[in-house]
C-alpha cells in the first residue's frame, strides 16, 4: 500500500500552542519548502492557509499536532475550507544526545512522520459540533465524580479521628446515611472547640458531596437527552447506558475515521497483543489506546456478563476451553468493539440540530 508521500505533492506540519502555531511545508521526499509561524486566531489561520497554498499549490495534506486541543481552531478552519487533515502524534524525539527541540523543528518532524505512514495509519481529527458537546459533558461529569470520591474519602478520614461521641453516632451508618446525617449536623456551643470544628468540617464536606452528586446527576441527565437525540438506537443495545453511549460517539467521532473495526479495537485497547513464548501460545491485554473508551467497553461487558444469557453462555464455553476470567473479558470486549463499530459506521445522524435548537 502506498504511503502518504506517494499520494500528495506536499505536507504541512503544524506544532500548535495556546498562542502561536509553527508550520513547515515539506515536499514528498521530506525536503523543506518553507517555514512560518502565526498567531492562533482567525487571522493566523488565514495566514497559514495562504502559506500552504503558495508552497504546496497542488495536492496537500496537513499534519496537525494537538488537533483536539490547541490546534482545534485551526483544524476546524481548514476543514471548513476543504483541506485534507490528519492528526499528528507527538513527534518522536531524535536519538542523538543533543535532543534538539524547537517549535519549528517539531513542525518538520510532524510532517515527516506523516509522510512515512500509510494513509490508513493516520487518524482524521475528531468532528466537533454534537461530538464536542458530548465530550465536554463527559469530561465535566468525570471530574465531578472524581471530586465527589475524594470528598467521600476525606469524610471517612475525618470520622476516624472525630471525637468519640460523633464516631459512635456515625461509624455504623452506611455511606449515604453518613453523608445525610453529617450535612444536617448543628453546632453545639456547649461542646469543646475540637467537637465544634469537627462538626463544621463534617457538615461542609458532606454538603460538598451532595452538591457534586447533584451536579453529576444533572450532567448525566443532559448526556441521556443528547445521546437519545443523536443515536437512540445505541441506548437500546444491551448494556449500553448514556455515559457509555456518549463515550462511544465521542471516540468514534464519524464514519470513515477508522480504516477497519480492528483499528477501532486498537484505539479502544481491546485488540489482543501476541505474548507467546516457547510452547505457550497466548495473547495478553492491551493497556494502550483510549482508556475512557476501554472503560466504556468494560462496563458494557460486565453488564452483559451479569444479565445477558447469551453472553453468559459464551463466557461459560470459553472458560471450559481453558480461558481465564480475564481472557474471557478481553475476548468479549473485542467482540463488543466489532459489533459497535459496524453499527456506528452504518449510523446516520439526522435531527441533531433540532435538539440543539430546543
Amino acid at each position: 500500500m502506498p504511503t502518504l508521500a506517494q499520494l500528495v505533492d506536499g505536507v504541512i506540519g503544524v506544532d500548535s500552542h495556546r498562542d502561536t502555531l509553527a508550520a513547515a511545508a515539506l515536499n514528498p521526499v521530506g525536503g523543506l519548502l518553507g517555514q512560518t509561524a502565526a498567531r492562533a486566531d482567525t487571522a493566523g489561520y488565514r495566514e497559514l492557509l495562504g502559506f500552504a497554498r503558495s508552497h504546496v499549490p497542488g495536492r496537500r495534506c496537513w499534519a496537525i499536532e494537538g488537533a483536539g486541543s490547541y490546534g482545534a481552531g485551526l483544524a476546524a478552519f481548514l476543514g471548513a475550507n476543504g483541506e485534507r487533515l490528519v492528526e499528528a502524534a507527538r513527534p518522536k524525539r531524535p536519538p542523538r544526545r543533543s535532543r534538539a527541540k524547537t517549535d519549528a523543528i517539531d513542525a518538520v518532524r510532524a510532517a515527516r512522520d506523516a509522510l512515512g505512514q500509510e494513509p490508513h495509519e493516520l487518524a482524521a481529527p475528531r468532528q466537533r459540533g454534537d461530538r464536542q458537546a458530548l465530550r465536554v459533558l463527559l469530561t465535566t461529569r468525570r471530574t465531578a465524580m472524581a471530586a465527589r470520591t475524594a470528598a467521600v474519602n476525606q469524610l471517612k478520614a475525618l470520622l476516624v479521628g472525630a471525637p468519640e461521641e460523633l464516631r459512635a453516632e456515625l461509624r455504623s451508618l452506611p455511606t449515604r446515611r453518613q453523608i445525610a446525617v453529617c450535612a444536617a449536623l448543628r453546632d453545639r456551643p456547649t461542646r469543646s472547640l475540637e467537637h465544634q470544628m469537627t462538626v463544621r468540617v463534617l457538615r461542609s464536606t458532606a454538603r460538598r458531596i451532595q452538591a457534586l452528586q447533584a451536579e453529576a446527576e444533572e450532567l448525566h441527565g443532559q448526556l441521556q437527552r443528547l445521546t437519545a437525540a443523536i443515536a437512540p438506537w445505541l441506548l437500546e443495545l444491551f448494556g449500553v447506558g448514556p455515559v457509555s453511549a456518549a463515550q462511544l460517539l465521542v471516540s468514534w467521532s464519524h464514519a470513515g475515521r477508522f480504516r477497519s473495526e480492528a483499528a477501532f479495537a486498537a484505539l479502544a485497547g481491546a485488540s489482543p497483543i501476541p505474548a507467546s513464548s516457547g510452547k505457550v501460545t497466548r495473547h495478553r491485554l492491551n493497556r494502550g489506546g483510549d482508556r475512557q473508551l476501554n472503560q466504556a467497553l468494560h462496563t458494557i461487558a460486565l453488564v452483559r456478563l451479569r444479565d445477558d444469557l447469551e453472553t453468559h453462555a459464551y463466557a461459560t464455553r470459553r472458560t471450559t476451553e481453558g480461558k481465564s476470567p480475564r481472557d474471557v473479558k478481553r475476548c468479549l470486549k473485542r467482540i463488543i468493539a466489532r459489533q459497535l463499530f459496524r453499527l456506528l459506521e452504518r449510523y446516520d445522524q439526522p435531527g441533531v440540530e433540532v435538539l440543539m435548537a430546543a
